[in-house]
Protein backbone atom coordinates (compact mmCIF):
# COMPACT_ATOMS: atom_id res chain seq x y z
CA UNK A 1 0.00 0.00 0.00
CA UNK A 2 1.24 3.24 -1.29
CA UNK A 3 2.36 5.97 1.26
CA UNK A 4 -0.58 8.01 0.19
CA UNK A 5 -3.38 5.52 -1.12
CA UNK A 6 -6.30 5.09 1.31
CA UNK A 7 -7.95 1.76 1.96
CA UNK A 8 -11.86 1.79 1.17
CA UNK A 9 -14.10 -0.75 2.22
CA UNK A 10 -17.45 -1.18 0.53
CA UNK A 11 -20.40 -3.11 0.35
CA UNK A 12 -23.89 -3.31 1.73
CA UNK A 13 -24.92 -2.07 4.58
CA UNK A 14 -24.45 -4.57 7.38
CA UNK A 15 -21.25 -6.55 6.19
CA UNK A 16 -19.37 -4.83 9.06
CA UNK A 17 -17.52 -1.72 6.56
CA UNK A 18 -17.57 0.28 9.83
CA UNK A 19 -16.31 -2.21 12.47
CA UNK A 20 -13.40 -3.24 10.08
CA UNK A 21 -12.24 0.25 9.22
CA UNK A 22 -12.02 0.72 13.09
CA UNK A 23 -9.78 -2.70 13.73
CA UNK A 24 -7.92 -1.99 10.20
CA UNK A 25 -7.03 2.17 11.21
CA UNK A 26 -5.79 0.23 14.77
CA UNK A 27 -3.53 -2.67 13.45
CA UNK A 28 -2.14 -0.37 10.85
CA UNK A 29 -1.99 2.57 12.83
CA UNK A 30 -3.58 4.86 10.65
CA UNK A 31 -6.96 7.55 11.52
CA UNK A 32 -10.08 6.09 10.29
CA UNK A 33 -13.11 7.57 9.28
CA UNK A 34 -17.10 5.74 8.65
CA UNK A 35 -18.13 8.37 5.35
CA UNK A 36 -21.75 8.21 6.98
CA UNK A 37 -20.40 9.89 10.11
CA UNK A 38 -18.48 12.65 8.47
CA UNK A 39 -22.12 13.16 6.14
CA UNK A 40 -23.76 13.58 9.20
CA UNK A 41 -21.64 16.04 11.32
CA UNK A 42 -20.99 18.00 7.67
CA UNK A 43 -24.71 18.30 7.63
CA UNK A 44 -25.09 18.77 11.26
CA UNK A 45 -27.89 15.80 11.23
CA UNK A 46 -28.79 12.39 10.42
CA UNK A 47 -28.89 10.48 7.18
CA UNK A 48 -32.63 9.70 8.07
CA UNK A 49 -33.40 13.69 8.25
CA UNK A 50 -31.03 14.10 5.27
CA UNK A 51 -33.25 12.13 3.39
CA UNK A 52 -36.49 13.35 4.22
CA UNK A 53 -35.37 16.82 3.58
CA UNK A 54 -33.64 16.60 0.31
CA UNK A 55 -34.50 13.09 -0.83
CA UNK A 56 -31.53 10.37 -1.75
CA UNK A 57 -30.29 12.93 -4.76
CA UNK A 58 -29.06 15.61 -2.03
CA UNK A 59 -27.50 12.73 0.81
CA UNK A 60 -25.49 11.33 -2.28
CA UNK A 61 -24.42 15.13 -3.04
CA UNK A 62 -23.20 15.60 0.34
CA UNK A 63 -21.80 11.82 0.17
CA UNK A 64 -19.62 12.82 -3.20
CA UNK A 65 -18.53 16.29 -1.62
CA UNK A 66 -17.60 13.96 1.96
CA UNK A 67 -15.68 10.93 0.36
CA UNK A 68 -13.62 14.44 -1.92
CA UNK A 69 -13.10 15.55 0.97
CA UNK A 70 -11.09 12.24 3.03
CA UNK A 71 -9.88 11.30 -0.21
CA UNK A 72 -7.66 14.72 -0.50
CA UNK A 73 -6.73 13.99 3.17
CA UNK A 74 -3.91 12.14 4.92
CA UNK A 75 -3.74 7.97 4.40
CA UNK A 76 -6.21 6.75 5.90
CA UNK A 77 -9.08 3.61 6.51
CA UNK A 78 -12.35 4.81 5.07
CA UNK A 79 -15.45 2.77 5.29
CA UNK A 80 -17.76 3.79 2.89
CA UNK A 81 -21.57 3.85 2.91
CA UNK A 82 -23.12 1.23 1.18
CA UNK A 83 -24.47 3.87 -1.77
CA UNK A 84 -21.42 5.54 -2.93
CA UNK A 85 -20.57 3.12 -5.46
CA UNK A 86 -23.79 4.64 -7.54
CA UNK A 87 -21.91 7.49 -9.16
CA UNK A 88 -19.51 7.23 -11.77
CA UNK A 89 -17.50 10.56 -9.97
CA UNK A 90 -17.38 8.52 -6.49
CA UNK A 91 -16.00 4.88 -8.09
CA UNK A 92 -13.21 6.69 -10.04
CA UNK A 93 -12.35 8.80 -6.98
CA UNK A 94 -11.83 5.53 -5.21
CA UNK A 95 -9.54 4.10 -7.80
CA UNK A 96 -7.74 7.38 -8.00
CA UNK A 97 -6.96 7.98 -3.98
CA UNK A 98 -7.12 4.34 -3.13
CA UNK A 99 -7.20 0.45 -2.30
CA UNK A 100 -10.93 -1.02 -2.43
CA UNK A 101 -11.74 -3.86 -0.47
CA UNK A 102 -15.74 -5.27 -1.05
CA UNK A 103 -16.68 -6.92 1.73
CA UNK A 104 -19.90 -9.07 0.30
CA UNK A 105 -22.49 -10.99 1.68
CA UNK A 106 -25.71 -13.06 0.82
CA UNK A 107 -29.02 -11.43 1.26
CA UNK A 108 -30.09 -13.44 4.46
CA UNK A 109 -27.23 -12.92 6.38
CA UNK A 110 -27.29 -9.24 5.96
CA UNK A 111 -31.15 -9.13 7.43
CA UNK A 112 -30.15 -11.08 10.23
CA UNK A 113 -27.05 -8.48 10.92
CA UNK A 114 -29.22 -5.90 9.73
CA UNK A 115 -32.01 -6.87 12.01
CA UNK A 116 -29.36 -7.56 15.06
CA UNK A 117 -28.38 -3.31 15.07
CA UNK A 118 -30.48 -0.90 16.32
CA UNK A 119 -28.86 2.15 15.13
CA UNK A 120 -29.34 1.18 11.23
CA UNK A 121 -32.80 1.35 11.35
CA UNK A 122 -32.73 4.29 13.10
CA UNK A 123 -30.16 6.29 11.06
CA UNK A 124 -30.94 4.93 7.45
CA UNK A 125 -34.14 5.27 5.77
CA UNK A 126 -35.67 2.29 3.99
CA UNK A 127 -34.84 2.84 0.10
CA UNK A 128 -37.49 0.61 -1.45
CA UNK A 129 -41.29 -0.03 -0.84
CA UNK A 130 -40.51 -4.04 -0.53
CA UNK A 131 -40.22 -6.00 2.53
CA UNK A 132 -36.48 -5.97 4.26
CA UNK A 133 -35.22 -9.20 2.46
CA UNK A 134 -36.59 -8.19 -0.78
CA UNK A 135 -35.55 -4.44 -0.67
CA UNK A 136 -31.68 -6.40 0.20
CA UNK A 137 -32.05 -8.77 -3.04
CA UNK A 138 -33.37 -6.03 -4.90
CA UNK A 139 -30.58 -3.51 -3.91
CA UNK A 140 -27.48 -5.98 -4.20
CA UNK A 141 -28.92 -7.15 -7.81
CA UNK A 142 -28.29 -3.68 -8.80
CA UNK A 143 -25.01 -2.30 -6.80
CA UNK A 144 -23.48 -6.01 -6.90
CA UNK A 145 -21.72 -4.92 -11.03
CA UNK A 146 -21.04 -1.45 -8.83
CA UNK A 147 -19.08 -3.26 -6.13
CA UNK A 148 -17.23 -5.11 -8.49
CA UNK A 149 -16.41 -2.06 -10.61
CA UNK A 150 -15.05 -0.44 -7.51
CA UNK A 151 -13.20 -3.02 -5.69
CA UNK A 152 -9.46 -4.27 -6.00
CA UNK A 153 -10.56 -7.33 -3.54
CA UNK A 154 -13.91 -9.02 -2.46
CA UNK A 155 -13.72 -10.65 0.82
CA UNK A 156 -16.81 -13.24 1.65
CA UNK A 157 -17.66 -11.84 5.07
CA UNK A 158 -20.70 -14.14 5.33
CA UNK A 159 -19.68 -16.34 7.70
CA UNK A 160 -16.41 -14.83 9.08
CA UNK A 161 -15.88 -12.83 12.95
CA UNK A 162 -14.39 -9.17 12.72
CA UNK A 163 -10.65 -10.18 12.98
CA UNK A 164 -10.65 -12.94 10.40
CA UNK A 165 -11.94 -10.28 7.70
CA UNK A 166 -9.25 -7.85 9.03
CA UNK A 167 -6.83 -10.63 8.98
CA UNK A 168 -8.02 -11.11 5.07
CA UNK A 169 -7.47 -7.50 4.16
CA UNK A 170 -3.97 -7.83 5.85
CA UNK A 171 -3.12 -10.57 3.66
CA UNK A 172 -4.45 -9.18 0.55
CA UNK A 173 -2.07 -6.01 1.63
CA UNK A 174 0.54 -7.91 2.03
CA UNK A 175 0.39 -10.31 -0.78
CA UNK A 176 0.12 -7.13 -3.27
CA UNK A 177 2.66 -5.40 -1.83
CA UNK A 178 5.39 -8.40 -2.32
CA UNK A 179 4.03 -8.70 -5.81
Amino acid sequence: MSKRQHLYLTGYRGTGKSTIAGRLGQQLQLPWTDLDDLIEANAGKSIREIFSDGGEIAFRDLESIALKEVASGPRSVIALGGGAILREGNRQEIARSGVCFWLDADAETLLVRLRGDASTAQRRPSLTDLSELDEIRELLEVRHPLYQQASDYRIDVSNLLPQQVVQQVLDQLSNASQG
